[in-house]
């Protein structure tokens, strides 16, 4: 059997029109520009308009990557999409988007991992493309985390914002295509540390949607670690060293932990790419969005090394490495 790698083809973004800068939050919860920026580095975030659903971010988000990869969405034959924010409990939002994008094979699903979604999501589909279950995939994170947040807290309603990204990714034999690929990936869960990052509604507990809940510090405390713990095991598991990486492709929840990550593994800040700045933080979609900055704006090129990671609600956390 030919041994099978994953092969990065192509990425895309989409963040909806409407922008919130911190001034405007200022007009509706007790809260200032300069104390959210201190904090969090966050400025502005996109936030969807009324009747954009997640499923409609996703889908321009996926017509980008398909472009940028010169892949007809009939070649498609695997869609996972990362979001906690679906259009609808069933189905899958990753099943209305495969109908959008007029695919009529494979399959679709969604995977639910919070912010560490995208990277949870990767590993699906490279696992699938190396199983020989898919010969291209499109992988997507989106959200809408707009519609969760209790807009009276000022510690939560401040950091999130709406977006999605995708990749496509295509099996190539991995005997030519030298280390190119995704090289290794690494996923965990921690279920005891549940309640310091959830949603206080459900179908089956309250029969509601519920809002976003977050003990600040103690995931703060927690990302640094789990999070440095991953990027040190991907590495580790592709054979290579942290200073072989090109770039870093963090998802991005804080400028605080994006620091204190870098500072704890003796990364220099401007290899690490940060759009906290500009989009807050995206959940699932943060991961793709910022790969798609840096690849557009030519930081990110052929043959860069790029390792990206996320930690999230559940505990969840992972990384993953991949030659472009």
């Amino acid at each position: 059997m030919i041994a099978r790698r994953s092969v990065f083809a192509g990425i895309g973004a989409h963040l909806p029109d409407r922008v919130v800068s911190n001034a405007d939050l200022a007009q509706q919860v007790e809260t200032s520009d300069d104390w959210i920026v201190e904090r969090t580095g966050i400025r502005r975030r996109h936030i969807a308009a009324a009747g954009e659903k997640t499923s409609d971010l996703g889908i321009a988000a996926a017509r980008k990557a398909l472009e940028a990869a010169g892949v007809d969405a009939g070649e498609i034959d695997m869609i996972v999409v990362a979001t906690a924010t679906p259009d609808l409990t069933f189905p899958a939002t990753a099943a209305r988007i495969q109908a959008a994008l007029g695919v009529t094979r494979g399959f679709a699903f969604d995977v639910q991992a919070v912010c560490s979604g995208f990277i949870y999501a990767l590993t699906m589909a490279d696992n699938a493309i190396v199983r020989g279950q898919a010969e291209t995939a499109l992988v997507i994170g989106a959200e809408t985390f707009s519609r969760i947040l209790d807009w009276s807290d000022r510690t939560t309603c401040v950091l999130f914002g709406d977006g999605a990204g995708a990749m496509v990714l295509k099996a190539a034999d991995a005997a030519t295509v030298g280390d190119r690929g995704i090289l290794s990936t690494y996923l965990r869960t921690d279920g005891r540390f549940h309640d310091l990052l959830y949603v206080d509604g459900g179908p089956s507990q309250t029969q509601s949607v519920g809002h976003l809940r977050m003990q600040g510090s103690a995931v703060f405390r927690h990302a640094v670690d789990h999070i440095s713990e991953a990027m040190i095991e991907a590495v580790a598991r592709a054979g290579v060293k942290m200073t072989d990486v090109d770039w870093f492709v963090p998802h991005q929840a804080n400028q605080r932990i994006l620091d204190g990550v870098a500072r704890k593994l003796s990364i220099p800040p401007d290899r690490v790419i940060s759009t906290l700045a500009d989009h807050g933080n995206t959940s699932a979609a943060s991961v793709p969005i910022a790969f798609d900055v840096a690849v557009r704006d030519g930081r990110i090129k052929p043959g860069h090394l790029v390792l990206m990671e996320a930690m999230g609600g559940g505990l969840t956390w992972g990384a993953a490495l991949a030659r472009i």
